[in-house]
This record gives structure tokens, C-alpha cells and sequence, in this order.
């Protein structure tokens, strides 16, 4: 049986090694889960197969982790990391995005602070939000975690690229730590609408709504990247104060970014109106695009309701209905 399997995934190898033809779709799930002995073959073969090949190869693996979650490419990923070209180690980087293997995080961080190229640190910054989440959910050990917030905190604070900074604010976006907050509001205050619409991607991810005034401003901001990332950071911090405003958007923003944005937002807040508008929009979708997300959206939505019903007859240790949230709106 070893034999056999060995045997098929040669043709994996000369699929790979074939350039007179295209990779195979159908070979692409065998990256996933990959034995040690299939992977020692392709890191044999990997520096005969081309630049564009292997370029390809891995933006279509990209494509269909995000189709079927239940894939993991952690190590082929892995491998792939060492890889001379930078557009192959920064794929590598993002099926990485979703692993919660607390032994990838030295790679990472080693990868943000001294890989050649920015647009890869700048990855490794992005990706590491995660662990920063897992920490601060108490699923990596507290070390790691203090390990990672300083080593963005440093990035952040430094006279680095501002790209490679903007990343690290974003995934510092989780965390607790009060230094975080002076940076995210310095982000916001900067003329420059990339640093604006970085702060709001990290208020975001706050879970704090503290931010609710500046989140609520941006909605109209007169740039579209600040909309929707204001947009989604409403959503993410369910203000039922942007429900109005984010309305507004789902019917007439002829971003469509923008416009995506507010209808998933529309999903995590509920309330009044919000099940009309989106069935309405529903029904008036021309793009298949769009019946999808507003189809996952609805989805959400039902969820979002269930929730909020049994918040209902939330109580407190003592028999007494917990306190309202002061942002709450009501919808009579």
C-alpha cells in the first residue's frame, strides 16, 4: 500500500515538474496533509520546477484552503517559507494564517524582523494577529504571547517601513495591552488615510467600544478605504448606533467594498429593518457575488438574532438582570 501511494503521488511530481501543460486542479488537495516522505520528494525536485510554476502553485492552494476549511497545507507551508522568491514565502505565509500551531510562531516572527523583503515581514505581522487572538483567548501560554506583542510593539514604535507598521498595529489590534491604545489613536489622528483606515481595521479587533465615536465618524469619511474599514469595525464591535448609517450604505455606497462591508456589519449588529433591507437586496442581486455574501449574511443574521433573544433572560449570579449596554439602541 506505501508502495502505491508512493507511486501515485509520482505523478504528482511529474505534473509538477511538466511545464508543457498546467498543473492539474485535482492534484492540489495532495499538498494538504502531506506525508514527510511525499514532502522530502517535492523538496527534492522543488529547485527544477520554475519560478512561475511554483508561484502558481501556491496562489491556487491559497484558492482552495479558502473553499474547504477542513485542508491544512501547515507543512508544505512550512517548507515553502524557505523559498527564494518572496511572493512564494508570502503565499506560504498565509496558509499559515489560520493554523493555530504555537511552533510556527518563532518562524514568523523571525520572518517579520529580518526577512529581505517587506512585503514578506509585512505578512509574517499580519499573520501573527492570530496568536495575538489565541493569547489573549488563553489558547498559546502567556509567554508567547507577551513574546509577540513586544516584537510588534517594537516594529510599531520604530522608523521602519510604514507598511511593516501599519501590519503590527493591526494585529495588535487584540490585545490588552495599554500601550496598544495611545498607538491606535495616534494611527487614527495621522492625515494619512492608509494609518486611518489601519486603526479603525485594529478598533476593530478591539472589542472595545471606546472607539465608537471615531468608528462612528469615519462611516463618512470621504475616502472609500476608511468607509469600509470603519464599516467592518462597526460590524466587529456591533454599535447598533452605525445601524442607520450602514443601512444608508447597503442601498446607495457605490463602493462596493464599502457596501460589502456594511451588509456583513448589517449581519452582526440585527435589529430593526436590517432582515427587510437584506431580503430586499437579495431579490435585486444581479451578481452572483453579492447573492452569496448577502445569502451568508442572512445566515448570520439569524444567528445574530438567536443571540440577542437569549441575551433576553441574560442574569447576573444573583437572579438579576445584567446591565444594558450603554451603546445599545433600542428598536421599538
Amino acid at each position: 500500500m506505501e508502495q502505491t501511494k508512493n507511486q501515485s503521488f509520482q505523478t504528482v511530481v511529474h505534473a509538477l515538474l511538466d511545464e508543457s501543460n498546467p498543473f492539474p486542479a485535482v492534484y492540489l488537495h495532495r499538498f494538504s496533509d502531506i506525508s514527510s516522505r511525499d514532502l522530502r520528494t517535492v523538496s527534492e525536485i522543488w529547485p527544477q520546477v520554475s519560478l512561475t510554476r511554483r508561484q502558481a502553485l501556491m496562489e491556487d492552494l491559497e484558492d482552495l484552503a479558502d473553499v474547504d476549511t477542513l485542508l491544512s497545507f501547515k507543512d508544505f507551508s512550512q517548507f515553502a517559507l524557505q523559498d527564494a522568491d518572496p511572493r512564494v514565502r508570502m503565499y506560504a505565509i498565509r496558509l499559515l494564517w489560520e493554523e493555530d500551531d504555537k511552533s510556527l510562531i518563532p518562524a514568523l516572527l523571525d520572518l517579520m524582523q529580518d526577512d529581505p523583503d517587506v512585503q514578506v515581514r509585512a505578512t509574517a505581522a499580519n499573520a501573527l494577529g492570530y496568536f495575538v487572538y489565541l493569547g489573549e483567548v488563553e489558547e498559546i501560554p502567556e509567554e508567547s504571547l507577551h513574546a509577540i506583542e513586544d516584537e510588534l510593539l517594537a516594529i510599531s514604535r520604530s522608523s521602519e517601513n510604514s507598511l511593516l507598521r501599519r501590519r503590527a498595529l493591526e494585529s495588535l489590534g487584540y490585545s490588552s495591552r495599554p500601550e496598544v491604545l495611545p498607538l491606535i489613536e495616534a494611527a487614527y489622528n495621522q492625515e494619512d488615510t492608509d494609518w486611518q483606515a489601519s486603526a479603525l481595521f485594529a478598533m476593530g479587533r478591539s472589542a472595545d467600544r471606546r472607539w465608537q465615536k471615531h468608528v462612528l465618524e469615519a462611516l463618512d469619511h470621504p475616502d472609500s478605504a476608511v468607509r469600509m474599514e470603519a464599516a467592518r469595525a462597526a460590524g466587529e464591535l456591533e454599535l447598533t448606533k452605525a445601524r442607520p448609517a450602514l443601512l444608508d450604505a447597503a442601498q446607495e455606497e457605490e463602493d462596493d467594498d464599502v457596501r460589502f462591508a456594511a451588509i456583513w456589519s448589517l449581519s452582526q449588529i440585527g435589529g430593526r429593518g436590517v432582515r427587510t433591507v437584506l431580503e430586499r437586496l437579495l431579490e435585486e442581486s444581479e451578481e452572483d457575488e453579492e447573492a452569496d455574501l448577502i445569502e451568508d449574511a442572512l445566515e448570520n443574521l439569524t444567528f445574530t438574532e438567536d443571540t440577542q433573544f437569549f441575551d433576553m433572560f441574560d442574569f447576573d449570579l444573583e437572579g438579576n438582570p445584567k446591565p444594558e449596554n450603554p451603546d445599545e439602541e433600542t428598536d421599538e
